[in-house]
């Protein structure tokens, strides 16, 4: 099944104004791993291309093993309603989910790396489309007829079509999108430093918010997980992307990016780090930053929308009487985009199996009963909004009328995999404190350009 797009995708892609960038980034592939070869086949699994629906896995009777990386907070809550709405709907299909915990997708990577390098894939995983596929050049089955027979091109976002193809085949089926231009609050915190937050219209603005936090109250002005390194690398893309605008952030992605605007983002990035993030921040990670949120420890945290999934879970902590959001300051007519979704390999051990769980995360079922605990929206363009609640609603209408989707710079869909390592390497070792601007400017340019 072969698939040319390219001028439907690029007509797509230049009404949106967005640009992922792929076609000439470098590709990454496992050493020692077998595969499809990029041809869209499944490998040596010996299977029709069916679409699973009958739950058969070539008469191993296992179950159908799911890596994510979802174990706390939000995440956990999510993942514990998608495999209840899959054993509700298969019940005679098995299902084994493994979740693997560490910030950001790291371990999870590692392990599925170690998998694959193995010969041994788990049926399905958690993971990012995009150029982050890159790095499994070679070892993906096709998903071709998952798609096809639920009709999820017509059903899906259209970026998520072009996003989840590799070698004009799909290799992956998203779940849900987030968002990662967002600043959540406080509302007791920012309404006792008497903070406008309607108000903060860049992140120059958001800087001087922070101050009168820090002067008016004793709150943390902004909490920060800091026990890993890609929520400053998030953070700094937000900064850049508010500071200078969609084009240059664009530029940047793309390895051409201007050393003024790289540079001003550093520096406005370290004067929130340097005086406004709790001294604690270097040991916590993001469970614990929200619930700085969540217990009125902090005025405000910028995170992805799964920020709001935990506290949509906390109790008796409401969306506007409790905490808020803002479009991250400078970045209004944008939407961040991030997709979770589950990929599948070949050569994994129950082929049919997992593609009824790859059939199953992208029906209206499980984009329902994941991302309204998660946080984030459906993919879909179908699914209703009623059970989201407010916060996500408003979201969705962003979605729908943004000028602007930029991929996201740190979890997959801006930068392939080597890079994004390269970037927050530059991070660890420049920008944790002291907050070196002039070498992480450099570093993150050499990262991007080569």
């Amino acid at each position: 099944m072969s698939r040319d797009n390219s001028a439907d995708s690029e007509n797509r892609f230049t009404r949106r104004h967005y640009v992922a960038g792929a076609g000439t980034l470098a590709t990454v592939g496992i050493a020692g791993c077998s595969g499809d070869g990029g041809d869209g086949s499944d490998g040596g699994d010996g299977s029709d291309g069916s679409d699973g629906s009958d739950g058969s896995d070539g008469g191993s009777g296992d179950p159908v093993e799911v890596l994510h990386g979802w174990t706390g907070g939000d995440g956990a809550a999510a993942a514990e309603a998608l495999e209840e709405a899959f054993n509700e709907a298969h019940s005679d299909t098995g299902l084994e989910m493994n979740p693997i915990g560490g910030g950001g997708n790291q371990n999870l990577d590692a392990v599925v790396a170690n998998r694959l390098q193995s010969d041994d894939p788990p049926g399905s995983f958690a993971g990012w489309p995009g150029p982050n596929l890159l790095r499994y050049q070679g070892v993906l089955g096709s998903v071709d007829d998952v798609w096809e027979e639920n009709g999820f091109e017509d059903a899906m976002v259209e970026e998520a079509v072009e996003l989840h193809q590799q070698d004009g085949s799909f290799r992956a089926v998203p779940l849900g999108s987030h968002r990662l231009n967002c600043l959540f609050y406080n509302v007791s915190v920012v309404e006792d430093a008497g903070v406008d937050v309607d108000s903060l219209d860049s992140p120059s603005a958001l800087v001087d918010a922070l101050e009168t936090v820090s002067t008016e109250t004793d709150a943390i002005p902004m909490t920060h997980a800091m026990a890993g390194t890609w929520t400053t690398t998030q953070l700094w893309g937000a900064v850049l992307l508010g500071e200078s605008g969609y084009q240059p952030y664009m530029d940047f992605l793309e390895g051409n990016g201007d050393e003024e605007a790289v540079r001003s983002a550093f520096e406005t990035t370290a004067e929130m780090l340097e005086n406004y993030i709790s001294d604690d921040a270097s040991s916590i990670a993001l469970t614990e930053s929200n619930q700085n949120i969540i217990n009125g420890d902090a005025a405000f945290i910028h995170q992805g929308n799964w920020a709001a999934g935990a506290f949509r879970n906390a109790e008796d902590f409401d969306y506007e009487d409790d905490w808020g959001f803002k479009t991250f300051p400078g970045t209004e007519g944008m939407y961040t985009l991030h997709f979770d979704s589950f990929i599948y390999p070949a050569d994994n051990p129950t082929p049919e199996a997992s593609k009824t769980w790859s059939a199953f995360v992208g029906s209206p079922e499980a984009q329902i009963a994941f991302n309204q605990f998660k946080g984030s929206i459906p993919t879909r363009t179908d699914v209703s909004m009623e059970e989201f609640g407010p916060y996500l609603q408003e979201t969705a209408d962003d979605f729908a009328n943004a000028e602007y989707r930029p991929p996201n710079l740190q979890h997959g869909l801006g930068v392939p995999s080597e890079t994004m390592t390269a970037l927050n390497d530059v991070i660890s070792s420049e920008f944790t404190g002291p907050y070196n601007v002039d070498a992480a400017t450099e570093g993150f340019l050499d990262a991007v350009s080569n």
